[in-house]
């Protein structure tokens, strides 16, 4: 075999791979059990330069960035549409929206309806970057947009944990690391593709072809943003692009997915029992191991449990990540304890659950996620009961 990423399997799919391969013969895609992968499209015109495998956060133990300094915040945007936008305080995107201003091409995800999957786009102005607002609890599709980077400009890059990681690599191996500033955020894994199509054709089955989703709506308040707002392209009085317009304070009334008894995508996604095979076995980011410069995400725990407009707990990994923090004229930031922040954070990657590839190749048969919940997701929670009993009590046992 080559000496290129064929060689690698269940990987995190983060895409870095198609941009440094130097004959471009990497493409991203999804592989039948819903994740997306790096396929070789050439073998003949390998040159066996292994830079793909270079820059592969999948193909190396550690992770890219050396730090034991940090700082950690709770912080949110003091523009009231902005924080109730975004899932937790809004300081993600005024990040974004700082460096903008200070000429930086910003790169976020965004919910492409027309694809029907989050993706990773490209905006050098405030009003495109609105468009990354919030979560997107699913895998993003990112060769188009790192493609596009032109390695001599100004760049913010913003991922998971292990697409950030890759992109660290990436920017050492072109010695631009001060040309770039990294995000990444406290991630639980992400859920197949096949869980998410599954749920929004359901949806639509009912109320027609979506023309915006948007996951984690506050209109309901912080601490009740466990669901899915849906609008269809028939829905009336409807303007989806107000989401995006941080001008404007008016609230979408969308068609919130709820199914008794909870959200059955988040039933699935926090369930863990349809995640990228890697977020298991290979996750080696959970709490403050990062390779980006700041780190974001929903500040839980105690401390904040009496908000319900959103906190952003906050990670400075760099000096240029402390730098910019600084810099955030529109933010409120407030010096919080490592363990405040870690509160709520996942310490481990999640146990791999025996009914995985059940799971998969339900979904995969397209049966609805209803009857695979009562089907099989129940009975294996009666039966895997005593041992989440004992871990539970073990994590109670571990903080006193």
């Amino acid at each position: 075999m080559k000496n290129n990423i064929a060689r690698l399997h269940d990987c995190y799919g983060c895409g870095v791979c198609t941009s440094v391969c130097p004959v471009k013969i990497i493409e991203l895609r999804e592989n039948s059990a819903g994740f997306y992968e790096p396929v070789i499209t050439d073998h003949d015109k390998c040159i066996e330069c292994g830079l793909c495998l270079k820059v592969c956060a999948f193909n190396h133990k550690d992770i890219a960035l050396k730090t034991s300094d940090i700082d950690s915040y709770a912080g949110w945007s003091n523009n009231a549409v902005i924080r109730q936008r975004g899932s937790s305080g809004g300081v993600g995107f005024e990040i974004g929206k700082h460096l903008i201003e200070n000429g930086y091409t910003a790169c976020g995800v965004e919910y492409n309806v027309g694809n029907e999957r989050a993706e990773h786009f490209l905006a050098d102005n405030i009003e495109a970057f609105a468009r990354s607002i919030g979560s997107k609890y699913i895998p993003s599709f990112t060769q188009t947009a790192f493609e596009q980077i032109d390695r001599k400009g100004k760049y913010l890059i913003t991922g998971t944990p292990c697409q950030i990681d890759s992109f660290r690599r990436y920017i050492k191996h072109l010695k631009k690391e001060d040309n770039f500033i990294l995000l990444d955020f406290f991630c639980h894994g992400v859920p197949s593709m096949l869980l998410w199509r599954n749920y929004l054709h359901e949806i639509e089955s009912a109320i027609g072809k979506a023309n915006f989703v948007s996951w984690r709506n506050k209109t309901g308040g912080w601490h009740d943003s466990w669901n899915i707002n849906i609008d269809s392209v028939s829905s009336e009085n409807v303007d989806c692009d107000n989401f995006y317009d941080i001008n404007t304070p008016e609230k979408i009334h969308s068609y919130q997915s709820r199914w008794k008894g909870g959200d059955l995508f988040y039933k699935f996604f926090l369930g863990n029992y349809c995640l990228n095979k890697c977020c298991y076995k290979s996750c080696k980011y959970k709490r403050f191991a990062s390779s980006a410069d700041i780190r974001i995400g929903d500040l839980w725990g105690k401390t904040f449990a009496g908000d319900n407009l959103g906190t952003s707990g906050i990670v400075a990994f760099t000096d240029a990540g402390r730098k910019l923090l600084g810099e955030l004229e529109h933010c409120t930031l407030q010096p919080v304890s490592n363990v405040t922040v870690a509160e709520g954070q996942m310490a481990k990657s999640p146990s791999f659950p025996l009914i995985y590839n059940r799971v998969i190749r339900q979904l995969t048969h397209g049966m609805t996620l209803r009857r695979i919940y009562d089907s099989t997701i129940r009975y294996y929670r009666i039966l895997t009961l005593p041992r989440r009993a004992w871990a539970r009590l073990k994590r109670k046992i571990s903080k006193h």
